[in-house]
């Protein structure tokens, strides 16, 4: 168990998991949680309690997470309270397991070094630039997790140790060839069937709904008939690529950026060159003298590019004559480039150069010399450069002028949209489920429908959008949530209602009908008595989808048929139908040889069921005691 600790500790898989954990820490923005206190923890794992803290940090989390597989549709789910509730249970969960395997790693006696922490900070992606490890931006990325290096390797060293620990589980686990074959066959298995499908719909027409009915069912569940509250907004869109040129471009203005940014249009000495490579790893002193003496056969007349193929080490380039193409400064052995730089002229041929590959000729086969692009040939891009630094310019001083004004005039947003001469727009009603763009912005739909805007009838501050894009709006017609009326909803309540009767008229002739098939009775004669087809189904998958909706899954529930005679079965579908179905024949899926991925899959499925038990049996051993969160459903 702890060689695979060890050993799971250095593998893709633990490093993939901090990878992503620290990732969604920084997307995250858990800074204005960390400085929160609470005494009241919202759980307590064997003692150890579980923070306010940690809980809205990794509520939080979750709450971007959704965000970003969600996008805007994320605000329609998260107004339902109930959904969000189960994502804040969720979240308790997650962190007791986590507490449950810290507690075990620690039992354990798991760690992890020194060394080992600035090793996994130094190789995160998040803290390079340029394939290189920055301290700098080591630093500000911490800082806007809201850590200090010091709170930050702890974090660190608690995630690494409990990674040992869930890469040691999934490691020591695997599935015998037994288990894979025996599963493989299981999933392939095939079905023959005949079956009666009776629809809800069939026994609708005869249904009758009483204005009674109708009107219990609306006073019982009024709660499913509140209209979304409504809003309809003025509001001033400001974007930088929308404000028209306000200052002309100078000539001084493109020859100062020009002569700032010069070196990004210089284009560096190239050389092409061409090598022959005497490999120097067994005998140095032969490989160096056998060197001298195709330099001298070179000199003396022969071909480079013939000799090349005949004689050169590196297979590669002596098919091509020794061609390596074009070579920059900074690419090659630092021998060898300097002896290739200082080649003057087309053909000329270096003395032998020794690097840590073996000795090299080197032949100069082409030469690009050091190009500057002239002022004239980047003109237009430094135009349109400085025209948008213009834009930007002036938008920013717009907004300044934008966000005064509608602070001064909080009544209007006239004054604001002619100081930056730009209209009024205006929104119809709409709810927070069907808001028009731009409006549609989680940030701005929670100013819209905000206390301060729907109460004291004020402008709203600047709302960035993007880059260079912000918006003010203010509520021009407010319509709360109400109860719709009898006579709005009389027609769906009908559908319902009608729709629940022949759900329940339904299922009562499939137990009729069902009784009859156990009593004796054939598919063919309960079809005949309905006026309906018996219809036939052969090789049935588990996945079929030419079966009413979930029916193929119960199909595979129904034990299999003995000495000859099929088995029958009622299957009850989600939408109200009835499945009179008879179980002719099982067949098992053909034998073939397993596809790699196919028992990768298997073996996977089976390392996730067992882990799932490995956590539920420390659950088990464990005293948890949870209580209330401090996030309200208000957040959402």
């Amino acid at each position: 168990m702890l060689e695979k600790i060890r050993e799971g500790s250095q593998g893709l898989t633990a490093k993939i998991i901090l990878g992503l954990v620290i990732l969604s820490f920084a997307l995250a923005g858990i800074g204005s949680y960390l400085g929160q206190t609470n005494d009241q923890p919202v759980a307590v794992v064997n003692g150890q309690k579980i923070s306010q803290t940690t809980f809205a940090r990794a509520y939080e989390n979750e709450r971007s997470r959704l965000e970003q597989q969600f996008g805007e549709y994320f605000t329609q789910i998260a107004s339902d309270p109930a959904y969000m509730a189960r994502v804040r249970e969720g979240v308790i969960d997650r962190l007791v397991q986590q507490e449950l395997q810290s507690q075990l790693a620690n039992e354990l006696g798991l760690r992890v070094s020194d060394a080992a922490i600035k090793e996994e900070i130094r190789t995160l992606p998040y803290f390079n630039i340029g394939g290189q490890f920055s301290n700098d931006r080591y630093l500000q990325v911490i800082r806007q997790m809201n850590f200090q290096p010091d709170t930050f390797r702890n974090y660190l060293r608690e995630e690494m140790t409990r990674s040992q620990l869930v890469s040691a589980v999934a490691a020591s686990d695997f599935a015998l060839p037994s288990e894979v074959v025996a599963t493989t066959q299981l999933q392939g298995q095939l079905r023959d069937l005949d079956y009666v499908l009776l629809t809800a719909e069939q026994v609708s027409q005869d249904i009758t709904i009483t204005d009674e009915e109708i009107s219990d069912y609306y006073t019982i569940n009024q709660s499913q008939f509140l209209s979304q509250e409504q809003v309809s907004l003025e509001y001033v869109e400001l974007k930088a690529d929308s404000i028209p040129v306000v200052k002309e471009v100078t000539e001084e203005e493109i020859t100062a950026l020009y002569n700032e940014n010069k070196a990004q249009y210089l284009e560096p000495e190239r050389r092409r060159v061409a090598h022959i490579l005497v490999d120097s790893s067994e005998d140095e002193a032969a490989a160096q003298e056998k060197a001298e003496a195709l330099l001298a056969r070179i000199k003396a007349g022969e071909e480079f590019a013939e000799l090349a193929q005949t004689e050169s080490d590196d297979v590669v380039s002596a098919e091509v004559g020794g061609d390596l193409d074009w070579i920059d400064r900074d690419m090659m052995d630092p021998a060898f480039e300097d002896a290739a730089f200082s080649l003057v002229a087309k053909n000329d041929v270096s003395e032998v150069v020794q690097s840590e590959f073996g000795f090299h000729i080197i032949k100069l086969t082409d030469l690009q010399v050091e190009q500057v692009k002239t002022l004239d040939d980047v003109r237009a891009e430094l135009v349109a450069r400085l025209e948008k630094e213009h834009k930007t310019e002036h938008f920013y001083e717009l907004q300044t002028r934008l966000a005064e004004l509608a602070f001064e005039v909080a009544d209007s947003l006239v004054e604001a949209a002619e100081a930056v001469e730009m209209p009024v727009q205006t929104t119809p009603l709409f709810s927070q489920l069907n808001a028009p763009a731009p409006i549609n912005n989680p940030s701005v739909l929670q100013t819209a429908f905000s206390v301060e805007l729907l109460e004291d009838k004020v402008n709203s501050e600047v709302i960035e959008l993007g880059n260079e894009h912000v918006i003010v709006m203010r509520v021009k017609e407010h319509k709360p949530a109400a109860t719709k009326s009898l006579a709005e909803v009389t027609e769906q309540i009908k559908a319902v209602l009608v729709k629940q009767k022949a759900s329940e008229l339904n299922a009562a002739r499939g137990e009729e009908l069902f009784a009859k098939l156990q009593a004796g009775s054939s598919l063919q004669d309960v079809a005949q008595e309905l006026a309906l087809n018996v219809e036939q189904a052969r090789d049935v998958k588990r996945n079929d989808y030419t079966l009413a909706p979930g029916m193929a899954k119960d199909v595979f529930q129904i034990s299999h048929p003995s000495e000859g005679q099929p088995t029958v079965e009622r299957i009850t579908l989600v939408n109200g139908d009835v499945a009179l179905v008879s179980l002719l024949a099982v067949k098992q899926a053909p034998t073939a040889e397993l596809d790699p991925r196919a028992k990768e899959n298997i073996t996977v499925e089976q390392i996730n069921r067992n882990y799932l038990v490995f956590v539920d049996a420390l659950k088990q051993k464990a005293e948890v005691k949870a209580a209330a969160t401090t996030v309200e459903a208000e957040q959402n």
